[in-house]
């Protein structure tokens, strides 16, 4: 490589999100980083959007950009940390405060990108909420998010730890909430088998 090749740190920035704990609050059995989050909520939303189209038949939604943006929900994490939940969202003012610091994290994490693919991951990162299409991919990536964080109270209490009880009950309402079918459908559907042994997985 030439001295005067530039460098570009993105995808090493991304890399850290390994590094990133959540529900640092609770005691956990099993800790989860952010990366392998983002990849249960890219699964989670890409299936969404494929009830959402085939099982649902509604206007169709693009599986891979939903998918897209559930992968980079998270990111700027990286640089804000996990913050619990209900410090994040305890007053509107502290929201909108929190929201703008996710924002400035982003446009931090996007100035590491090449100028000619930045609008890309600008897409992904900041999207448009103006256009409909847009706020349908964020809708399913908000229900994937929250699905993700109940598998995980799920799993803590199939381990035997009552610590998440009480969150699990708050997310599942909150899902309920969301009055998402594709999430409904996600639940009744696919939720069942998690926790099943490989045995029982595999018949």
């Amino acid at each position: 490589m030439e001295k005067n090749e530039e460098l570009y740190n993105f995808y090493a920035m991304l890399d850290r999100m390994q590094y990133i704990q959540r529900w640092g609050l609770m005691r956990n059995t099993r800790q989860e980083n952010l990366k392998e989050h983002s990849f249960d909520v890219a699964v989670i939303a890409h299936s969404l959007a494929l009830i959402h189209n085939h099982i649902l038949k509604q206007d169709p939604v693009d599986p891979f950009l939903t998918m897209g943006e559930a992968l980079y929900h998270d990111v700027t994490e990286i640089i804000t940390g996990d913050m619990p939940t209900p410090i994040k969202y305890k007053n509107d003012e502290l929201k909108h405060a929190y929201k703008e610091v996710e924002a400035q994290a982003a446009e931090n994490i996007l100035s590491l990108l090449p100028e000619q693919i930045e609008g890309e991951y600008r897409n992904l990162l900041l999207p448009d909420l103006s256009d409909e299409k847009r706020v349908l991919v964020h809708r399913l990536v908000k229900a994937a998010d929250r699905l993700s964080a109940f598998l995980k109270c799920l799993m803590e209490e199939k381990a035997a730890n009552d610590e998440f009880h009480s969150a699990k009950e708050t997310i599942e309402k909150s899902i309920h909430d969301l009055h998402c079918e594709e999430a409904e459908y996600y639940l009744a559907h696919f939720v069942p088998p998690y926790g099943m042994t490989l045995d029982e997985i595999s018949k």
